[in-house]
């Protein structure tokens, strides 16, 4: 039986039982990323298994004792990324990976676990700046107008997908963020939605009037879809009346872009869809930064690329000496 393979072609690796005692550690990392760096329960969750397969890097000769933290030096991680990357994972990935080897040897030189952090002179991949393939300005709209004709029927899970999909674009959230309001984040009069992203960093961001339509609709109808037995302030409900997944978001606007005849895109390439028309429509990158929830301008700055690139385009289609 040949061994399984990854995307790229590069066989993956068996995988290790975890160790005890690296249970433990990191248990007690995840519990320092939440509470003292507020990060998502996402973003530490693919902390620890980067950092668990770091620990699963340094060789050991009992299965139950627990890896010996100093054993990791500057030759550790670099040989441990460079695995990585020979596994065909993105830079993105590896980059990620190095900042999560980075935090995991900070805290764990900073609460005694290794007597020096070796990760001070380390080196990594930058991320790739490339943002994903977005949606035309006029793709958005059939992409909309096909979400809001299906519910046209009334049925309370498909107005539920058309006002979800009108406040994705309308406001550019993360889908974590969408699934995490609560009916009072959202002030219709304002025609505003509290939104707490990440770091539990609170912002308001602001929406337009079809969005504020829909919303309209499915507040009118979200009873439909309440479970008595299940108490719950979720803006949108998904099965059983509880709070609205984000798989369940995801493979609604993969499902809603085939029915569109659009390019196929994740709720992530909504939010880039947002921010590259806000660019195009003349908005400044502090303002786009504001509604995203960028902590850097850097992060932003991505999308004039797209903005640029499109202008180039348009310019070579139309002009005579282009």
């Amino acid at each position: 039986m040949s061994a399984p393979r990854s995307r790229a072609g590069a066989t993956k690796p068996r995988r290790i039982p975890e160790r005890p005692g690296d249970t433990a550690v990191l248990a007690a990392f995840v519990a320092h990323l939440q509470a003292q760096r507020g990060l998502s329960e996402h973003t530490s969750r693919a902390y620890r298994g980067d950092v668990r397969t770091l620990l699963d890097a340094v060789p050991t000769d009992d299965a139950d004792t627990p890896t010996d933290l100093d054993a990791i030096g500057l030759t550790t991680l670099r040989s441990w990324l460079a695995g990585q990357s020979a596994r065909g994972l993105s830079r993105s990935t590896l980059a990620r990976r190095a900042a999560a080897a980075r935090t995991f040897t900070a805290w764990a030189t900073r609460t005694g676990r290794m007597t020096e952090d070796p990760a001070l002179r380390l080196l990594a991949p930058r991320p790739d700046s490339v943002v994903p393939a977005v949606l035309a300005v006029d793709e958005a709209d059939t992409l909309l107008t096909v979400a809001r004709t299906r519910a046209d029927d009334g049925e309370p899970a498909h107005v539920r997908d058309w006002a979800a999909l009108e406040l994705l674009y309308a406001s550019g959230l993360r889908v974590s963020e969408l699934v995490g309001l609560d009916l009072a984040d959202v002030d219709q009069g304002q025609r505003l939605v509290r939104v707490l992203g990440k770091g539990n960093k609170e912002r308001m961001v602001p929406f337009g009037v079809p969005a504020a339509r829909a919303l309209t609709q499915w507040v009118d109808v979200r009873e439909a879809l309440v479970d008595p037995a299940t108490t719950t302030n979720a803006l949108f409900l998904g099965h059983r009346g509880r709070r609205l997944g984000t798989r369940q978001v995801r493979s609604t606007v993969h499902e809603l872009a085939a029915a569109a005849g659009v390019r196929d895109l994740a709720p992530h390439g909504v939010r880039h869809s947002t921010a590259t028309h806000l660019l195009e429509g003349g908005s400044d990158l502090r303002s786009v930064q504001e509604v995203l929830g960028h902590a850097s301008l850097a992060t932003t700055q991505r999308y004039t690329h797209i903005s640029a690139e499109r202008l180039r385009a348009s310019f070579q289609q139309a002009h005579p000496r282009a």
